[in-house]
This record gives structure tokens, C-alpha cells and sequence, in this order.
């Protein structure tokens, strides 16, 4: 399933100029990393936000949220938004700051 180059495009915008940026081909689609570390990504027309365990109930709380399960397996502090929830550029921001600001938590790869 392609991805959505437009979606990417949004992101790469708001992340290109960050230290430790790059992108890597996953999930079907591109994944956003800093220093080796996913903060976001896109498959199909969803956005993927990697949120952390201690924030993942209340992203799920927000509308056109569901659970990251690609595999059968729900994983913990990662969460799918689908294109209602980031139709403003602010909404996506929100989104976008949300994965880099758990990113940013990580050790670097």
C-alpha cells in the first residue's frame, strides 16, 4: 500500500532542520527518526506517533486515534492518527511535537 507523499512532506517540513533528523522506509510506508529513534511516521494515509507508555492513554482519548497493532500486537506508547486528526497544520504540530518530544528521551542508535 503506498503511503501518503503529501502527509510526509508536512512532516519532513516540520522536522528537516532538527538535529540527528533522518528518515528511514518502514511500516509500508517512512518513518521520522532523531539519532536512530522513531518520533513519528506515515503508513497508507495515517500518521504513526510514537508517544511513549506514559502518555499513551491520553492520545488514545483524543479523536481519530486507535491502537499501533501491525502485527497482531498492540504496542504500548504508540498510537495511529488518522487524516481527521491532523487536517490543521497545528493539529499535525501537536502530533509532530508529541513524537519528538519522546524521541528526544531516548538514547541515541
Amino acid at each position: 500500500m503506498p503511503y501518503d507523499n503529501n502527509l510526509a512532506d508536512r512532516i519532513r517540513t516540520e522536522l528537516i532542520g532538527l538535529p540527528g533528523f533522518s528518515e528511514k522506509k518502514m511500516f509500508g510506508g517512512v518513518g521520522f527518526m532523531l539519532h536512530g529513534n522513531m518520533a513519528c511516521g506515515v503508513s497508507g494515509n495515517d500518521m504513526i506517533v510514537r508517544v511513549g507508555p506514559d502518555r499513551h492513554a491520553a492520545a488514545l482519548a483524543k479523536p481519530h486515534t486507535r491502537v499501533f497493532d501491525m502485527t497482531g500486537k498492540p504496542m504500548s506508547g504508540w498510537v495511529i492518527v488518522e487524516p481527521g486528526g491532523f487536517k490543521t497544520d497545528g493539529d499535525l504540530k501537536g502530533w509532530i511535537d508529541q513524537g519528538v518530544a519522546f524521541a528526544r528521551t531516548l538514547p541515541p542508535k
